[in-house]
């Protein structure tokens, strides 16, 4: 493995489900700490100030550090465990699959399951088992014997799923893609920025609770105040079987997405063109994207105070919202360019003609 494939495993393998996101904020901090002035938020986010030339605008560069999980909400007395999402999971995507709890005396494995289909009548095996009617198994017998485990309501949920460099050698398959390759992003615009001249001031964030209402970003945006923001996340590929090109053309491989509109926020038109054009000076791919069934991080931050003229920048990714998400480390190198080239247009005169 290289630097970027050791980063993105680390990074993808720990934990942090919305409000626990402690465990993976500290792998973040460590990455982070050679780069700039570390703070935080007092909801837990991470900031990493990196001053160049001139303390210039403040730029805000910001990905969401949790991933989507669980949280326990029930222990019945036979000793399965009922849970509560953390973020949005897609049913079908389930059932079957490993997950760990972690709790104060350590991590417990078990899997996700329901009553089986061979008790069930021909019609109901033909509906989605609702996550309602799903539990939590570890293989316990009683509501006692999942006490000495350690496990009680409120712990955390993950899924357990290790980060694997596929055939090709091109792709990888991980759980939390979204956003912790947003947080790789920012580490390595960072890294290649403490070796070129900018303008700005970069605060690099890491919010925390994006899936749970992008709660991080507000607050971090209330701590940074900046002048524009580029939120570095994950897009929906369009690749597979079932999905139509006007539903999503964006393909793996094709190169950085920027997002048109999402339900949230309507991108800056100045900053969205120095995008556009600043990938075409590159030569580097750039893909359109709409998203009309989300948002980001770019919702709270373009609205703090008078308004932030914010941008999304996302990597093209393949089943998102489930255990193991696919993406192209061709597509990484080209955001990571992008986004350096852009920052480093970025000084107080281009900034202050965003809203001009």
């Amino acid at each position: 493995m290289d630097n970027i494939e050791k980063l993105l495993k680390e990074l993808t393998e720990s934990a942090g489900v919305p409000g626990y996101e402690t465990e993976i904020r500290e792998v973040i901090r460590r990455h982070l700490a050679p780069l700039g002035e570390i703070s935080r938020d007092r909801m837990g986010s991470l900031v990493c100030q990196q001053t160049g030339e001139n303390a210039g605008p403040k730029l805000l560069l910001a990905a969401h550090m949790d991933e989507i999980g669980f949280m326990v909400k029930y222990i019945s007395k036979e000793g399965f465990i009922k849970f509560t999402p953390l973020g949005g999971w897609w049913d079908q995507v389930l059932l079957a699959q490993r997950v760990v709890i972690k709790t104060r005396k350590g991590n417990v494995t078990g899997v996700i399951g329901a009553k089986p289909p061979h008790l069930l009548a021909d019609e109901e095996r033909k509906k989605i088992v609702e996550k309602k009617d799903m539990y939590i198994d570890i293989g316990a017998t009683s509501q006692e014997e999942v006490a000495q485990a350690g496990v009680q309501i409120g712990d955390p949920v993950i899924p357990a799923a290790e980060f694997a460099i596929l055939a090709n050698g091109k792709t990888y398959l991980a759980k939390a893609f979204d956003d912790r390759v947003g947080c790789a992003l920012e580490i390595a615009v960072l890294q290649r920025l403490v070796k070129e001249k900018h303008p700005n001031t970069v605060f690099a964030v890491a919010t925390t609770q994006e899936e749970v209402g992008t709660r991080g970003a507000k607050t971090s945006a209330e701590l940074v105040n900046p002048d524009a923001a580029i939120v570095l996340e994950v897009e929906i590929a369009g690749d597979v079987p079932g999905i139509k090109p006007e539903e999503s053309a964006v393909k793996l491989g094709g190169g950085p997405a920027l997002l048109a509109y999402d339900a949230r926020m309507i991108p800056n038109l100045k900053l969205r063109d120095l995008v556009i054009d600043t990938a075409k000076e590159l030569d580097i791919p750039l893909q359109i994207s709409a998203m009309e069934g989300g948002a980001t991080d770019g919702g709270p931050i373009h609205l703090h105070k008078t308004g932030v003229p914010t941008v999304v920048l996302s990597m093209p990714t393949r089943h998102i919202h489930s255990h193991s998400s696919i993406l192209s480390r061709e597509d990484f190198d080209r955001t990571v360019t992008l986004a350096v080239a852009l920052i480093k247009k970025l000084d107080r005169k281009t900034v202050g003609g965003l809203t001009a």
